[in-house]
């Protein structure tokens, strides 16, 4: 995969890119990264990527000419066609599903805002989605540009040491993540559930799913409200019922 990113502060993704999971994943060649300053990409002699938006108004909106020849440019040089996501608090909600559908594709390109926000004719001639990562407003969209690129490429094949850890992870299921536990198997008076010292795989994964269903009620009934419940699933959610009282 590749993915470019274009951004004001290139800078800001030096730590980010160069450790843990994303570090490993491109000494893998499993991806690549090019953090790209677009306001190189400016034609004018100032290098200016904004300006004040017409009609009035507070703030300062970027300019399409830096944007759009940055991402033709790079666009260019690849024959595989982008997908190009505008990182934006007016664009759909990222969640697992959305990295899942992120996975399969062969190069993104993120495009980082500033400013009082861009200019339309990039959202609607030159983007091909929007995303926001949550529904609050950052400074700018390079934060939410290292969120995703972390959520996405861990999914890539041969990039986690586990092939089975992103598809137990939570939210992959439409469930919240079993609990954990390991060594040692008492601490301070506080012990592992017995079935997981059992060594019986069977009784193993049968807990583990009804603490995943468990989980899931308890801290996130949201997930639910479209979820169709097994007849499993609904005995358990009796048994939960029943607890309670």
């Amino acid at each position: 995969m590749k993915i470019d990113i274009l951004t004001l502060f290139p800078n800001m993704f030096n730590g980010v890119l160069g450790e843990s999971i994303l570090k490993r994943a491109q000494e893998k060649e499993k991806v690549s990264f090019r953090v790209v300053n677009f306001r190189e990409y400016a034609d004018n002699k100032h290098q200016k990527v904004d300006d004040y938006p017409y009609g009035g108004g507070a703030g300062m909106v970027l300019m399409p000419q830096p944007i759009f020849d940055a991402v033709e440019d790079l666009t260019k040089q690849t024959e595989s066609k982008p997908k190009v996501i505008l990182l934006c608090p007016q664009g759909k909600r990222f969640n697992q599903q959305k990295a899942e559908e992120l996975a399969k594709e062969e190069h993104l390109i993120f495009i980082c805002g500033h400013y009082e926000g861009y200019d339309e004719r990039i959202r609607e001639h030159l983007s091909t989605e929007e995303i926001s990562i949550g529904d609050f407003v950052l400074t700018g969209g390079e934060l939410a540009a290292m969120v995703i690129s972390d959520s996405v490429v861990r999914l890539l094949p041969g990039v986690l040491g586990n092939e089975d850890s992103p598809v137990q992870d939570s939210h992959s299921t439409g469930l919240l993540e079993h609990p954990h536990y390991t060594r040692p198997a008492n601490f301070r008076g506080m012990s592992v559930p017995e079935v997981l010292l059992s060594g019986n795989h069977r009784h193993i994964e049968e807990w583990r799913e009804k603490e995943s269903f468990r989980r899931t009620i308890k801290r996130r009934p949201d997930l639910l409200e479209n979820y169709q419940l097994s007849p499993k699933q609904e005995k358990w959610l009796e048994e939960f019922k029943i607890d309670e009282e």
